[in-house]
């Protein structure tokens, strides 16, 4: 039989979404939510462009550019998510990959390709399993301390330390050490590993992952952008806002001098320096469990 001549080339196996429930936007109206996007992020990305021209380092806010290595035209790029059609011709220009497809009177996003779904069902179910876990707040951010644990050697070479060395280690060796992050315990020194209560590995951290780690909470922009383009902007903007604000906390509670940032410490080696971090990560926590929950529901939605 020949092919009608209005029928599109490569038209996808089946239909991208199910069009009766899709959420149709004019043209207008997504044209505004990308402006709206690229005004709330460019505060953001405009400092980092700057500094990157003039060979300068911001200590904690290169951080989320450079430790989560999303350049900042992808922050900036707006895309709907899923489940919904942007009308209009000039949707079809929107730098997005995998590209929009037509879908009715507009454009959609295809669904993730076959070799997605299992890494989208198992980040739902690691975000499930954190999200049930009963949260801790004692660690009171003792990673960063034994990151520079015995060693003359620390990470931010570009920043004095607010105590001397050993100062640092008395705090290391009088304090609970029970990081249950993985990607914060592989910088720990050697001589500071077996002080941890925990020894959390790539493979365990599904079982030890815990809704107030701080380092966990600011993963949710990493995995924001492993589900890129189908995680909407709206969505990835929030969980980067979160992080930047923890990583000020991750920094003022550290050994480190940020003063010339103008940022205050947070002396966990005192009690009351202790009461106020745990105070700010309930905060956090309580600002990170709808992002999570989100993600859950985008990573269910996808996988159907």
């Amino acid at each position: 039989m020949p092919t009608p001549a209005n029928a599109p080339k490569n038209p996808p196996a089946s239909l991208p979404i199910e069009q009766s429930t899709a959420r149709r936007l004019a043209e207008s109206d997504w044209q505004q939510l990308k402006s709206d996007h690229e005004r709330r992020v460019d505060p953001w990305i405009a400092p980092r462009l700057r500094r990157t021209s003039r060979g300068e380092r911001h200590a904690v806010d290169d951080f989320l550019f450079e430790y989560y290595p999303n350049r900042p035209s992808l922050l900036r790029r707006w895309s709907p998510g899923p489940g919904v059609i942007l009308v209009g011709e000039s949707a079809a220009s929107l730098p997005l990959q995998p590209a929009l497809v037509p879908c009715g009177e507009g454009f959609c996003l295809p669904p993730p390709p076959p070799g997605r779904r299992p890494f989208i069902q198992w980040l739902g179910r690691f975000l499930e399993s954190t999200a049930e876990r009963a949260p801790f707040f004692g660690c009171h951010g003792l990673h960063e301390w034994a990151m520079v644990y015995r060693t003359n050697e620390p990470r931010h070479e570009s920043l004095p330390l607010r105590l001397p060395p050993e100062s640092i280690a008395a705090v290391v060796e009088s304090l609970p050490v029970r990081c249950s992050h993985h990607d914060a315990f592989r910088f720990f020194t050697p001589e500071a590993r077996p002080l941890n209560r925990l020894q959390p590995t790539r493979e365990s951290s599904i079982a030890l992952e815990q809704p107030a780690c701080l380092h966990a909470n600011m993963d949710l922009y990493k995995w924001c952008f492993k589900l890129a383009p189908w995680c909407p902007s709206e969505l990835t903007a929030d969980a980067f806002e979160l992080a930047r604000d923890i990583r000020e906390l991750d920094m003022r509670a550290s050994p480190y001098d940020v003063s010339a940032y103008g940022l205050e410490p947070v002396a966990i080696e005192t009690s009351a320096g202790r009461r106020l971090y745990e105070d700010l990560q309930r905060g956090f926590a309580e600002r990170a469990s709808p992002i999570r929950q989100r993600l859950i529901a985008l990573c269910t939605a996808l996988a159907d």
